[in-house]
């Protein structure tokens, strides 16, 4: 059949048209980019009671890739392991498919005793030179607290002010330094936001932690906007097929900003079987990717 050239450049016009129609298939939109976040794991409690040889292994035979190691838990990753045991660490790790993604610390910067405040910040550096030693990319710390006693302003600058000046020092040790969204009222994204701001460092970056706050004030996607820009290679979820946080629309906005970092499972239950439920996590996060 033939067919004249008004027809096919009409008909080719028809088609291009189409295609940028919506799909009414019901499917959701989905990205042509592939995610390049990837699967990792906390030791906050489904590992805490494991070595560093069991670790490697129970989450070399689950496919997940990453740890951030919880400091004071049985792996005992600790500032007072000398030279020869750091090298141990990270020969460890370097020979496994497990990487150290970094260390889960508990220190925080909100203290009004400043030399509660000062001791902290010795602390953390200590755990910063020990994630380079043993081949980690980071160290998380939190804000815990606000205080009655001080204004709400100064809590979160003095918070602030102690990133900014530990982020340029974890930048000469290659490590990135990661606040946590914690603490009862400091985890409101509203004052995250305030904290980074008086941080301003470019090595100062947060660690998402999927709280109920989260959906707070004008919701999760207000939230996530606020702070977005601060993410680090880190971001802390439970179980991912639990329903009482939006865990598909958490990965959406990470797959929307081309998130590269690590989503790291931070599971707050207590299973008999951890090994099957890991294999079970790690099963979810594939199907959520597979959407991609």
């Amino acid at each position: 059949m033939h067919i004249d050239r008004k027809t096919f450049l009409q008909n080719l016009s028809i088609a291009a048209g189409a295609a940028l129609l919506p799909d009414f298939t019901g499917a959701e939109p989905l990205h042509w980019k592939k995610p390049k976040m990837q699967l990792g794991f906390v030791t906050y409690l489904w590992g805490k009671d494991w070595d560093v040889p069991t670790l490697i292994k129970n989450l070399s035979d689950t496919h997940i890739t990453g740890v951030e190691l919880r400091v004071e838990h049985a792996h005992k990753v600790m500032p007072d392991l000398t030279p020869e045991q750091r090298k141990a660490v990270k020969q460890q790790f370097a020979d496994s498919p497990v990487k150290i993604v970094g260390l889960g610390t508990n220190q925080q910067y909100d203290y009004p005793d400043q030399d509660k405040l000062k001791a902290s910040i010795e602390r953390t550096k200590e755990f910063i030179r020990l994630g380079a030693d043993i081949g980690g990319t980071g160290v998380k710390v939190k804000p815990n607290a606000l205080h009655k006693e001080v204004p709400t302003e100064k809590t979160l600058e003095q918070i602030g002010l102690a990133l900014r000046g530990l982020a340029g020092y974890a930048a000469d040790f290659g490590q990135q330094l990661r606040l946590e969204v914690h603490g009862e009222e400091t985890q409101e994204l509203p004052n995250i936001r305030k904290i980074m701001d008086y941080a301003d460092h470019r090595n100062a970056k947060i660690c998402w932690n999927c709280n109920k706050q989260d959906l707070n004030g004008q919701g999760f996607q207000s939230n996530f906007d606020l702070v977005k820009k601060y993410f680090g290679d880190t971001c802390h979820v439970r179980e991912l097929d639990r329903t009482d946080y939006p865990y598909p629309e958490l990965i959406d906005n990470l797959a929307k900003m081309d998130y590269k970092g690590w989503v790291l499972l931070e599971c707050h239950t207590n299973p008999d079987d951890k090994i099957g439920s890991l294999h079970q996590q790690r099963q979810v996060f594939d199907k959520m990717m597979a959407k991609y």
